[in-house]
């Protein structure tokens, strides 16, 4: 490799926050289910311990040896209500219990799916680890749960919707963090590295090391190179840009994968930014030529950043899934809390940019005293964007107890902060009370 391209790998890690923001780990756990919950939740507790025991001690080899950042290293499983439906348990929280602990042995950050799918019905399973959510979210450290509601193919399970607004309710009751680790979903995919939503699709191998890449300060970086070309230099940097980083985030996994004897799944080239300043993708869009995100013109330069980013990964890996784009969480950046603050960025500008990007509303502190109706239908609006746009959408929103809008909630670490915003008072209940499903549109029939 070329010294100047050498070079430049080290200033982007040293300077421009470039980092492997997680290897995860996904584990079938298909062969771990009994219909007696606790030789279940035995064999999967021996099933991750053995699996994942080097995978911490690896990744930080990794680090020691090539000088570049993992910041995190994570585990995700076979969504929970699928193993745990075989069992006479009415309530899943020792299956909660099993990850967190199993989490805790190996050393890793979080461990998702703690899940449910439940786009066209319920099966008894998906009902009793919904019911469970509110426990498990509060009273454990490390598992994070996910529900998908929708899809394309499928419609909305709007039963579903509206017992999720409970559930963001009831587990913003019990702690201001809770809801951190919970994400609903429409077309959830099945090899997605990042946190809270991960899950290992029943599609998937027994095991696999997925790797998900981060790095919004060197796009940015990148960007002020090339201030006052026109848009297809924009768009043609940020690819370049792209392709160099996923390269990085191919030879860790690939590497990760050897070391670690399981084959090696998918780079996830997604632009997630964290608190830390230089390290934000509303700084990329300003950079575009907003004044501030959440002005006029910041869903078009969201487009653009999404899709380049898409196409430099694509061309760099033949192994680009997950959900590889940009992310737009509130309180883990730093450019997004500014323009909550400075008023030009709101709620329904978030769920329109929602429409181009990765996923969806994501992070963002609501009031606390938000009814559960208004939030289901914050899951509905951001369902049928994704149902009708065949991508995945989410939504992760915070209500805070006692808190009113304009006030500031600190979640601690990667998790950020942000002022409550404001959404609107009117009531949605009479819509979300109807219940049954909105059908799949008609683009969905394609065979």
């Amino acid at each position: 490799m070329e010294t100047d391209k050498i070079l430049e790998t080290i200033h982007m890690i040293s300077d421009e926050k470039l980092d492997i923001r997680t290897i995860t780990m996904g584990i079938s756990l298909l062969d771990c289910i009994d219909s007696d919950s606790d030789q279940a939740c035995q064999r999967i507790y021996q099933k991750i311990t053995t699996k994942a025991a080097n995978l911490v001690k690896v990744g930080q080899q990794i680090e020691a040896e090539y000088g570049i950042p993992i910041i995190n290293k994570r585990i995700s499983v076979t969504p929970i209500s699928l193993i745990a439906a075989a069992s006479s348990d009415r309530d899943y929280f020792k299956y909660a219990q099993t990850l967190d602990r199993a989490a805790k042995t190996v050393g890793v950050n979080f461990i998702g799916g703690f899940s449910a799918l439940v786009q066209k019905g319920y099966q008894h399973g998906d009902q009793r680890l919904i019911a469970s959510l509110p426990r498990v979210l509060a009273e454990t450290d490390l598992v994070c749960c996910s529900v998908n509601v929708g899809s394309t193919r499928s419609g909305i399970n709007m039963d579903a919707v509206a017992e999720m607004g409970r559930v963001v309710k009831a587990a913003s009751e019990r702690s201001t963090t809770a809801n951190t680790k919970l994400v609903v979903f429409c077309n959830a995919v099945e090899d997605n590295p990042f946190m809270a939503g991960a899950f290992h699709g029943v599609g998937e191998g027994d095991t696999v090391v997925s790797v998900g890449v981060s790095g919004p300060g060197v796009v940015k970086h990148a960007l002020e190179k090339v201030k006052g070309e026109s848009l297809d230099v924009v768009a043609e940097t940020i690819k370049k840009t792209a392709f160099k980083v996923t390269r990085m985030g191919q030879l860790v996994g690939t590497i990760a994968a050897e070391r670690l004897g399981v084959p090696f799944g998918i780079v996830d080239l997604s632009l997630a930014p964290t608190p830390a300043v230089g390290d934000s993708v509303a700084q990329i869009l300003e950079e575009i030529g907003l004044a501030k995100v959440g002005t006029h013109g910041t869903t078009a330069a969201l487009a653009l950043l999404n899709d380049a980013v898409k196409k430099g990964g694509i061309m760099a890996c033949s192994r680009v899934g997950g959900l590889s784009g940009a992310f737009i969480p509130v309180s883990e950046d730093s450019g997004m809390i500014s323009a909550v603050e400075a008023g030009s960025l709101n709620v329904e500008k978030l769920e329109a940019m929602t429409a181009v990007c990765s996923v969806g509303l994501d992070m963002i502190p609501i009031p606390g005293d938000t009814p559960a109706e208004t939030i289901a239908a914050m899951i509905a609006d951001e369902a049928a964007i994704g149902m009708i746009n065949n991508k995945t959408t989410a939504v992760r929103v915070l209500p805070v107890k006692g808190k009113k809008v304009g006030e500031m909630v600190e979640f601690g670490g990667l998790m950020g902060y942000a002022p409550v915003m404001a959404v609107n008072s009117a009531s949605s209940a009479a819509m979300i009370n109807r219940g049954g499903s909105i059908p799949a549109p008609i683009h969905s029939f394609k065979n």
